[in-house]
């Protein structure tokens, strides 16, 4: 199968799910000269691309139908499974020679599964989660993971690098997902100690705004801390990614884990600590809500 390179004002794309990352990554490919065809489940949420050229389709199979390299970044493996493999979705639209390019973070045996599909139908998929939340998305600075054919990898690299700073292709078609289940599990373990070293900062009568500027520049720095830290410290909850998304790549990394016959205690307890976050009403914040649980917890009312 001969893929062409993407190329600005030939290579059309298609994009479905524009929520808090989709959008950025998108319009970035926009604004560097790609056509794009679009679809979300909430309207509203296209708009903004909309107003600036975007075609709106109906479903992701229309999307597909008119596009030649189809990306989609959604909630769920199940919501993965609907746009790429269902009845309506980007699979049953795609010519020969499109690529399907999986950017949610999701089960690296879907990504297989998808895969091995479209390569039945003449068709070329990658599984490529990013990372760097939605500030990376921004910014046009996410990490990009692939999984997929060298082939295909080199075809779509041209609009990676309009979305991401850091883009790696990781191997076979899964490689990238259970990359990026590392990521998350780095992550969560991360979280708690952010959030506990900011909390004890405070329980012991500290102004956290020098403590930060004390700890995020030594051993104890990280990106999570340097992102996430001055929104703790704003007390801004709002979403760079959603609780509700985190706990289901925490579960599937826990799943992935079992069947290599692996234990990862820090994944389970970080695990059970964000659904208590979600069991308190907060799913559907960001992730450094994690303190407001360990308030409760600690019986801190701020």
């Amino acid at each position: 199968m001969t893929i062409a390179i993407a190329t600005p004002g030939t290579t059309r794309i298609g994009w479905i799910g524009t929520g808090v990352m989709g959008r950025w990554m998108c319009q970035h490919a926009m604004a560097k000269g790609y056509a794009a065809t679009v679809f979300n489940r909430s309207r509203e949420k296209v708009q903004p691309l909309l107003d600036l050229g975007a075609t709106y389709a109906d479903s992701p199979k229309q999307v597909a139908a008119n596009s030649d390299v189809i990306f989609a970044i959604v909630g769920f493996p199940k919501d993965v499974r609907e746009v790429f493999l269902g009845r309506d979705g980007a699979l049953a639209g795609a010519k020969a020679g499109a690529i399907l390019v999986e950017m949610t973070t999701s089960e690296p045996s879907l990504a297989k599964e998808i895969y091995e599909a479209a390569k039945a139908k003449g068709v070329a998929s990658l599984d490529a989660p990013v990372s760097g939340g939605d500030v990376g998305a921004k910014n046009a600075a996410l990490s990009i993971m692939i999984g997929g054919d060298k082939a295909s990898v080199a075809a779509v690299t041209p609009l990676f690098e309009t979305m991401g700073k850091t883009i790696i292709h990781q191997g076979a078609a899964g490689a990238g997902q259970h990359t990026k289940m590392v990521n998350q599990i780095l992550i969560s373990s991360t979280m708690i100690a952010v959030c506990e070293g900011l909390l004890y900062g405070y329980k012991a009568g500290l102004d956290l705004e020098t403590v930060f500027k004390s700890v995020s520049v030594g051993a104890a720095g990280s990106k999570a801390l340097e992102v996430l830290g001055p929104r703790i410290l704003a007390r801004n909850f709002e979403p760079g990614f959603y609780v509700e998304h985190f706990i289901k790549d925490m579960g599937i990394a826990l799943a992935e884990a079992e069947k290599m016959n692996l234990s990862l205690p820090g994944l389970g307890l970080a695990k059970q600590l964000y659904e208590a976050v979600r069991a308190q009403g907060y799913g559907r914040k960001g992730t450094q809500a994690l303190m407001l649980a360990l308030e409760t917890l600690n019986h801190i009312s701020r």
